[in-house]
């Protein structure tokens, strides 16, 4: 028989045990089910080994607003966090209700039945669930592969080339000469790491990032958590962090020539007056059109300034038995190359959708509150914040859901479903954002609207307005009473 559930929830990291907890106590009635695809609790802070892995975020916001984190280090590394969740998911016995190696293939609606029909492969066997509300948590990006651009003349080269996706366990670089290509986040957590034992290490990026230092402790955060009870420290700290975090991203947007100077003379002030910051530190767009880069106590600086790492700006023309040859001329020698060229996106887990016989086409759908889809019932989604932590916005729609399920409950109705009103809407692409991972995948993503509530706000505040106190009634309609049961005639 096929099982029947209340919540699907997929996806088992930072977002489904907090979404299952959330659902633990708020729908306390209802039954739920985690599908995980892979083996491990975790998510991204499972899969992801490659040396230094940290959050880039505090851990004060990409910790659940219900879990405080205690521990003294702000930013914290990726074994830490893994830990976090771990132990998140133990003490909630959330565990029990994860279903591992079950990866979610398609999900089929059904208006007569108020029923999403879920594929599922586990152990190579195809096998059916069902449940009235699916609530995907499984991310942004492909876990199965990286975005992975092909170099010319990579086939001769006589040493390893890896993706930090999939860092394998049996690679010993200590006293190797180490390329890593990319600029984003990965890079500049890699480079220092790789420092510590490597010959030496290059960062060669086709452009810069900006690049920002941040204490690895919150100093303020720790003095809390001496002088008052675990939970009011945590939220006091939250919430500064929220609040400047907000701050600094208005005052980015709105003078960002101003904001420019200022990062970039943070990084002169690390670097030194002869250092060439103009060719590779300064990018050719605005602070926030991409996502900022933390390094923890300016360790990226340091290792530059050491002469363990260094930075060179260039494209490559081929690669060759050696290294890499540049469009310059100039040949960097390597043993190692790591390929830090980012992520594919994959939204619903790379998993299909279809209502009442039609498939789903994303492209087509306009996304509603930054968590639900035009025409598209009972299934949520939770995608984070570009310009801050991810938890934040995963907890706000978590607690969404919540209400959605418990309205239902209260109306006797099983379907709730976003609908465009009769007010003007112009679509617009999905994110505001230049970041090659969302360029590359932006043709294939929901858009969002020009007006509440069709319009991502980018904007923890406004949001927790919306989601937690807002109206569920905007654009959101309530259908589908169950079937009456005709009495028989005795």
């Amino acid at each position: 028989m096929t099982e029947q559930f209340d919540v699907i929830i997929v996806g088992a990291g930072l977002s489904g045990v907090g979404a299952a907890f959330h659902l633990q106590k708020r729908c306390p009635d209802r039954s739920v089910a985690i599908l995980e695809a892979r083996e491990a609790i975790g998510g991204t802070w499972d899969l992801f080994r490659y040396p230094g892995i940290r959050s880039d975020s505090d851990m004060h916001t990409l910790g659940y607003d219900f879990r405080p984190w205690t521990q003294a280090k702000a930013i914290a590394d990726g074994p830490s966090i893994r830990e976090y969740i771990h132990d998140t998911a133990r003490e909630y016995g959330i565990e029990q209700r994860i279903r591992f190696g079950h990866r979610v293939k398609s999900a089929a609606w059904s208006t007569e039945e108020a029923a999403w029909t879920v594929e599922v492969e586990h152990d190579g066997v195809a096998r059916q669930l069902r449940c009235n509300f699916l609530y995907m948590c499984s991310g942004y990006y492909d876990y199965g592969k990286g975005h992975a651009p092909t170099f010319a003349g990579s086939e001769q080269f006589d040493g390893r080339i890896v993706h930090p996706q999939f860092w394998p366990t049996d690679l010993y670089y200590a006293g190797k000469k180490v390329v890593v290509i990319g600029s984003g986040a990965t890079a500049v957590t890699l480079v220092p790491e790789m420092a510590k034992q490597a010959a030496h290490v290059t960062m060669l990026q086709r452009s810069p990032t900006y690049v920002v230092s941040r204490p690895v402790e919150d100093g303020l955060a720790n003095r809390l958590r001496s002088l008052l009870p675990a939970r009011a420290a945590y939220g006091i700290t939250r919430w500064k962090n929220v609040l400047f975090g907000m701050l600094f991203y208005k005052l980015a947007r709105r003078r960002p020539a101003r904001t420019r100077e200022r990062l970039l003379g943070m990084v002169r002030d690390h670097l030194g007056p002869d250092y060439d910051i103009e060719t590779h530190f300064t990018p050719r767009y605005n602070p926030w059109d991409q996502r900022l880069c933390l390094v923890p106590d300016a360790d990226l600086f340091d290792a530059i300034k050491r002469g363990s790492a260094s930075v060179v700006t260039d494209t490559i023309e081929t690669f060759t038995p050696n290294g890499i040859r540049l469009a310059s001329g100039k040949e960097i020698a390597a043993d190692i190359v790591v390929t830090a060229t980012g992520l594919e996106l994959a939204l619903m887990g790379g998993a299909t959708l279809s209502v009442d016989g039609e498939p789903v086409r994303m492209s087509d759908a306009l996304q509603y509150k930054g968590m639900m889809f035009s025409d598209v019932p009972n299934l949520a989604f939770t995608f984070g914040y570009t310009n801050a932590s991810w938890t934040l916005k995963a907890d706000l729609v978590a607690r969404y859901v919540c209400r959605l399920l418990n309205a239902m409950r209260r109306k006797d109705l099983r379907q709730v479903t976003p609908r465009i009103g009769a007010a003007a809407l112009t679509p617009q692409p999905f994110a505001d954002f230049s970041s090659g991972y969302i360029q590359r995948a932006l043709a294939h993503l929901p858009r969002q609207g020009d007006r509440r509530p069709w319009r991502l706000n980018q904007n923890y505040a406004l949001d927790v307005l919306a989601l937690r106190f807002g109206s569920i009634e905007d654009e959101m309609v309530f259908s589908n009473p169950a079937p009456r049961r005709e009495s028989r005639a005795a």
